[in-house]
């Protein structure tokens, strides 16, 4: 095989050969350049901002700056939650030298507790050098100035004026406002927001307060501070200021507000007015109640044990979240009924005192009884074997759809966490309930609000306004200007006209309700006053005499409930008082009277005011009063006090010790409706209401005189 030739390069094969290369090397390097240059012009234009913000970060740190809360006004405009100056104190850690000394002269000038102390030593343990550190909060104005006039010997020690909340009113609006208090560790691990971990930022914990936090927060502002790398602090920046909340304008009228809290008296009770012309809610009271301004500051541990084991159950929202009986406060609403059920106005019962139903006996609250009686006299004298035997005509489904056209067993749309509606029972709900069938017992026990009927002071005003106006008024407290009127019942007017009559004779006629009669010249007030039991009473009590409730320990008396309106001929106002325990055992303290001067504050304050002053005095005092007599005497009992540890975030509302009180009064009234219905309740002695407005009379009307513990 022959040698291959070897292969000879021309000058212009080399030249091509080395062009070919020189191109791709230099395309190569082109493109490599072109992405270089695309990235850099991505990251210099595209991500611009993105990378200034990151450097900016670096450079410059925040402090969020709380924003101011929106006010709460009432009707009028006056404020019902505020906003005041707030001193407090706080040391930035950058800043801080010496943090012993510093320490050690702070708790000389404020006062701090070794508790204090090992709290803020801990937080500066682990706080970012330019995040301020509070030290204490709410300090009087001579603490804030001596701290203030010695900041050149407290290196980082910073005194600042921010903003607290306030509530004129205090104890007095605590159910309806609610309160705020700091975010809980929950809270911050939930959102993630730095506003929460900030010194003296507040969100809303119970009521209005926190139902309606995003409209009264606002935006926060924020402090602006260059720093190192390593978070040194170089120099303060400029600073955003904060945007606060929106004012929240109520319904609520905060004379009559506070007004109502305070003629409630001792009692363990609420009370609840309405405007009749369209339904704006004008007071919501529920007594005893806490100081919100307390909790918005963090309240000790021994008061929060104080209020958590309160009988009265002073966190609870009595207005929405107790269910009572209604007793005889539902006789004029059963009354419409029948009316529309086909029975006569003029239809009469003889009332003997007992009423035979098979192998029971049910007994009038009169034991010899009223005699013959019309509707009109059967509701003036509360007579419960007229209803008795009428609604055992007619059947209790007659008298159910009525009763929520009234608003029983309703749910409202208002801005409270919690509202438990109640029971309106009929066979329907008896079949799903308990898988059993609807008994005469049942509709008899029924008909004087006994039994499964279940209420909530809000529906019994609501009903009172319906009752009053004819019309299906809802509920409002945001003040609404453009609240379109409501619509007429679906009700013969003459049947409210005869109903209304019947309330009117209740008051201003020899009715149960005389010592409701009103004061101001020219105004009457119409009503039904109403007694519900709570405890079951044996055969053989009966056989010996059932106990008065001035013999009987607190938890065992009955409720006492009043429904109203007012003026009688041309309704303006409805009101609805339920007392818990209150047994009609003091005169003054008794619902008619309260009902009386509650509707009296609306059509002559001064008269109001001086009937209040008269009586007042005779249960030691004002609100803030007692309640500063209770706490001494319970820290007194309790000494040595325990530590203060802020318990503010713990809802009101939501507390095992409400939980407790609100099962107990549920299980108690499933009690009482069992019993009922295996014919051993309650309702076999009649509504207890007393007989005779002499009889009221007779009840003590000073509290000395009263047994209650």
């Amino acid at each position: 095989m022959r040698p291959r030739a070897p292969k000879i390069m021309t000058e212009a094969a080399l030249s091509y050969s080395f062009s070919r290369r020189a191109w791709l090397l230099g395309a190569g390097q082109a493109g490599l350049g072109a992405l270089l240059i695309g990235r850099m012009g991505y990251l210099a234009i595209a991500q611009n901002e993105h990378y200034n913000l990151l450097a900016e970060s670096n450079r410059v740190s925040m402090t969020m700056i709380p924003p101011r809360r929106g006010w709460i006004v009432d009707r009028n405009g006056q404020p019902i939650a505020s906003n005041r100056t707030d001193f407090r104190v706080d040391v930035i850690p950058d800043r801080l030298e010496d943090k012993d000394r510093v320490l050690a002269h702070l708790r000389g000038l404020l006062g701090l507790t070794d508790e204090d102390l090992a709290q803020i030593n801990a937080e500066l343990e682990h706080a970012p050098g330019f995040r301020p550190v509070e030290i204490a909060e709410n300090i009087d104005w001579e603490r804030f100035a001596a701290v203030q006039i010695r900041q050149p010997e407290l290196p980082g020690v910073a005194p600042t004026r921010g903003f607290a909340r306030h509530y004129p009113a205090g104890p007095a609006v605590a159910h309806l406002i609610g309160y705020v208090g700091a975010a809980t560790a929950e809270q911050y691990k939930k959102t993630r927001d730095p506003l929460y971990v900030t010194p003296g930022f507040k969100l809303g914990k119970d009521g209005l307060e926190k139902t309606m936090e995003p409209l009264l927060r606002g935006a926060a502002g924020a402090k602006r501070v260059e720093v190192t790398a390593r978070g040194k602090l170089v120099k303060e920046l400029a600073t955003r200021p904060d945007v606060p909340g929106r004012t929240l304008r109520l319904t609520i009228d905060a004379g009559l507000q506070e007004y109502a809290a305070r003629r409630l008296g001792t009692n363990s009770g609420s009370a609840v007015v309405f405007d009749c012309t369209n339904g704006e809610m004008l007071a919501m009271v529920s007594m005893p109640a806490y100081d919100p301004n307390t909790f918005s500051e963090g309240i000790s541990q021994m008061e929060w044990k104080m209020l958590s084991e309160d009988d009265h159950v002073p966190l609870m929202n009595k207005v929405t979240q107790g269910l009572y009986p209604p007793g005889s406060t539902v006789k004029p609403m059963n009354g419409l009924a029948l009316l529309a059920a086909g029975v006569g106005a003029s239809e009469r019962v003889f009332c003997s005192g007992a009423m035979r139903v098979g192998n029971g006996v049910f007994h009038c609250h009169k034991k010899g009884g009223h005699g013959p009686l019309d509707l009109k006299n059967a509701i003036m004298q509360s007579c419960d074997i007229y209803f008795y035997e009428m609604v055992r005509r007619v059947g209790y489904d007659k008298i159910a759809p009525v009763a929520r056209e009234l608003g029983l067993g309703q749910k409202f749309d208002l801005p409270f966490s919690t509202q438990r509606y109640g029971t309106v029972p009929d066979s329907a709900w008896k079949q799903r309930k308990y898988k059993t069938d609807w008994k005469v017992a049942d509709s008899l026990n029924a008909s004087i609000g006994q039994g499964y009927v279940l209420s909530n002071p809000l529906q019994l005003a609501v009903m009172a306004s319906r009752l009053a106006s004819g019309r299906k008024l809802v509920p409002t407290l945001i003040r609404d200007p453009f609240k379109p009127q409501a619509e007429m019942l679906p009700i013969d007017p003459e049947h409210f006209r005869i109903i209304r009559e019947a309330m009117d004779g209740v008051v201003n006629h020899g009715g149960t309700g005389g010592a409701a009669r009103m004061l101001v010249p020219g105004v009457s007030i119409a009503a039904k006053t109403g007694t519900a039991q709570v405890r079951r009473i044996t055969m053989a009590e009966r056989r010996s005499g059932v106990l008065k409730n001035g013999q009987l320990p607190f938890k065992l008396r009955d409720h006492a409930l009043f429904v109203c309106f007012a003026p009688y001929d041309n309704p303006r106002y409805a009101a609805a008082v339920v007392l818990e325990h209150n047994g009609h055992t003091v005169r003054n303290l008794d619902t008619p009277m309260i009902g009386r001067d509650i509707m009296t504050y609306l059509f002559d304050r001064d008269r109001a005011m001086k009937s209040l002053a008269e009586v007042e005095p005779t249960w030691g005092g004002d609100i803030t009063t007692r309640m500063n007599a209770q706490r001494a005497a319970y820290r007194a009992a309790h000494a040595p006090a325990p530590p203060v540890v802020d318990d503010d975030d713990v809802p009101a509302s939501n507390s095992p010790a409400v939980e407790a009180a609100t099962d107990a009064s549920n299980a108690s009234a499933e009690a009482t409706a069992r019993d009922i219905a295996t014919s051993g309740g309650p309702a076999r002695t009649g509504s207890p209401d007393p007989e005779t407005e002499g009889e009221r009379r007779a009840a003590p009307l000073d509290p000395a005189t009263d047994p209650r513990p």
